[in-house]
């Protein structure tokens, strides 16, 4: 290297040195700029330990304006880590929000659940909502500077335990906005998830890659109970009670068996998962907490917000409905509204001008958010004569394939005409290029298709209707083609559309299935096949077998019989172009969104050895196997 040109590249070296400081410095800037502009404007009030019922103290950070005036209060409760100094550095996420909030003369409260961080207590899901959340309410109520009105607010883990306490009515719970909140809802009609620990009576792995970075070991150092306020301020700048997980490769942490050691072989912490995975779909402890169900009452005016590739849009949409149909007070059913965005998990505000989802572009998805958001707290918790209530479509969904905003009165529209397509085939469904088709027409051949089930070597989850799997699955849409190559997998697909249809609301779906197995699993999968081949997933969903009858029992098969399986509903809304064709996929697994059926008929969770299932899906006039699908005509 000549003399100027290692001097040009100590000179590069030395710029790029100082780029990079200045970037921290600036970095550093903003976050002393957010928290002095907060300070400017707000009273803060850190680690007030706010006391339960029982005596349990639970950390909570309290942001209000500086007026004289008494205030509406914004409550968020989460089991994650709020504290604003980790790592000897300030965060300001919280900050953030607090200042747009208290900017708008909104109180912003954040509380830990019982056990979690700086809070007192032993941690449970949802903690302990049904008195934590009630107590938090009448603390916050009763001080001099609440004007008695409460909105609660949070996406996931701070919008789940909201439905059971709205089932409660606390008179300064004045409006809620849950979003992305399926792992609260517990049984809802036919969905039995139980907080998005099942669907169809399949465990969903989500939750084990999620309990592994959560749940706080028996064995953790904890401060000591009745610790005082000053002293909390003073640790929360060193010292955040925040566990430091090592990262798990859950591509190949979800596969060890048995089920209920993958916590384990990861060396991660001992908690709640141990005793939650013997759980069965009806088991009676899932009524004993947090969760919402339906032979509960509901309290609150509500704007639900939904995303179409979340975990949980089927049930959350339910749990919409059932609130407008079920709520005793009519004023409480009259006001329920609901955003339903072509999103993943808790991303709605990350809609751009092309949105992409997966692979596959959403265009202009986005909203004005904090519009949405503080027009609905400002009618409910200020009492301001806006309007929204009035101007607000009472559902307000995204129709992918056309890409645009819909409104409607109702879910699914009231125009949706329920239309069935029948399975059909020669007896060679097997992958993309055998000769499965949906038809209109009602088969009279009786030709199953068969397909070999393999535990050891499952359909392996692309895409789809995720969450919280780490590097598990990557959630949206994606071509499917590869994976329909697959001879465990049957493919039946519909002739190309000779004129576009749009497809909202509810799809149901019957298979009948036979097996020499004593259980096994059904899954199915919705595909919008474009004219070049390109096959992106809308829904998906699984049907444990032993459940068909219900889930407050097993019943297990028979070699030679057949048997009819409903499968739980799944959800979209999506426009199918002229030439594009409807598909769906039919196979045993859908790993690892779903636990592998071992095929044994025995605890599943238990066991590190699985049987060959030999399947078949029958289609005839005797067993009409089908998929209806809700059609705006």
């Amino acid at each position: 290297m000549s003399f100027y040109s290692s001097n040009f590249m100590k000179l590069v070296q030395i710029h790029l040195i100082a780029l990079l400081i200045c970037l921290s410095v600036y970095s550093q800037a903003q976050e002393t700029d957010i928290l002095h502009q907060l300070a400017e404007i707000a009273v803060i009030d850190q680690k007030v330990m706010m006391p339960m019922r029982d005596g349990v103290r639970l950390a909570t950070d309290i942001y209000r304006p500086k007026t004289d005036q008494p205030v509406p209060i914004i409550f968020s409760r989460t089991p994650y880590n709020f504290n604003t100094y980790r790592d000897g550095e300030l965060v300001t996420r919280t900050l953030e929000t607090a200042y747009q909030a208290v900017k708008r003369g909104y109180a912003y409260v954040v509380q830990n659940e019982r056990g979690r961080f700086f809070s007192e207590g032993e941690w449970d899901i949802l903690g302990t909502p049904l008195t934590d959340g009630y107590d938090a309410f009448s603390w916050m109520a009763e001080q001099a500077w609440s004007n008695g009105k409460i909105g609660t607010l949070g996406c996931s883990s701070t919008a789940e335990w909201q439905m059971a306490v709205a089932a409660m009515d606390h008179p300064a719970h004045a409006a809620m906005i849950p979003q992305g909140y399926g792992a609260g809802v517990g049984r809802i009609g036919d969905y039995y998830e139980q907080g998005n620990w099942y669907r169809g009576g399949a465990t969903q792995m989500l939750f084990i890659a999620w309990l592994y970075s959560t749940q706080h070991d028996p064995m953790a150092p904890k401060l000591p109970d009745g610790i005082e306020q000053k002293d909390l301020l003073r640790l929360q700048r060193f010292y955040d009670m925040a566990p430091r997980y090592p990262r798990v490769d859950w591509s190949e942490g979800l596969a060890h068996l048995p089920v209920k050691d993958i916590i384990k072989n990861a060396q991660g912490p001992e908690g709640i998962f141990e005793e939650m995975v013997t759980r069965k779909p009806n088991d009676p402890k899932w009524y004993e907490g947090g969760l919402y169900h339906d032979d509960m009452d509901f309290g609150v005016p509500s704007f639900w917000f939904v995303s179409w590739y979340d975990v949980a849009s089927s049930p959350n949409l339910a749990l919409f409905n059932h609130v407008r149909e079920k709520a005793s007070d009519p004023q409480i059913r009259d006001n329920q509204y609901l955003v339903i965005a072509p999103t993943l998990h808790c991303a709605f505000t990350r809609a751009t001008e092309n949105t992409l989802v997966g692979e596959r572009s959403m265009g202009d998805a986005r909203l004005d958010y904090d519009a949405l958001v503080y027009g609905w707290f400002d009618y409910w918790l200020k009492e301001e004569k806006n309007g929204i209530t009035e101007t607000l479509p009472r559902v307000k969904y995204f129709t992918m394939g056309s890409n645009k905003w819909q409104e409607s009165e109702t879910w699914p529209p009231a125009n949706a005409e329920m239309t069935t397509y029948y399975l059909d085939s020669k007896g060679r469904a097997n992958t993309r290029n055998g000769d499965g088709i949906l038809t209109p027409k009602r088969p009279n051949r009786d030709s199953p298709d068969s397909f070999t089930y393999d535990p050891m070597n499952p359909v392996t989850s692309y895409g789809g209707n995720v969450c919280c799997t780490g590097t598990a699955i990557q959630g949206g849409s994606f071509d499917q083609q590869e994976m329909e190559l697959r001879e465990d997998m049957l493919v039946y697909t519909s002739e190309p559309l000779a004129e576009g249809v749009e497809i909202s609301g509810f799809i149901e779906s019957t298979l009948y299935l036979s097996s020499d197995v004593k259980d096994t699993d059904v899954t199915i999968k919705l595909i919008d096949v474009y004219p070049d081949g390109r096959a992106y997933n809308l829904d998906e969903t699984i049907q444990r077998v032993r459940y068909r009858e219900g889930y407050g029992k097993e019943v297990f098969m028979e070699e030679g019989q057949v048997y009819e399986v409903k499968l739980t509903p799944m959800s979209t809304s999506n426009y199918f172009d002229k030439g594009h064709q409807i598909r769906i996929e039919v196979s045993s697994s859908n790993f690892p969104r779903f636990d592998r059926n071992l095929n044994t008929g025995g605890n599943n969770y238990d066991e590190t050895e699985g049987v060959i299932a030999n399947n078949k899906i029958h289609h005839s006039r005797r067993y009409p196997s089908s998929i209806t699908l809700p059609i705006i005509r």
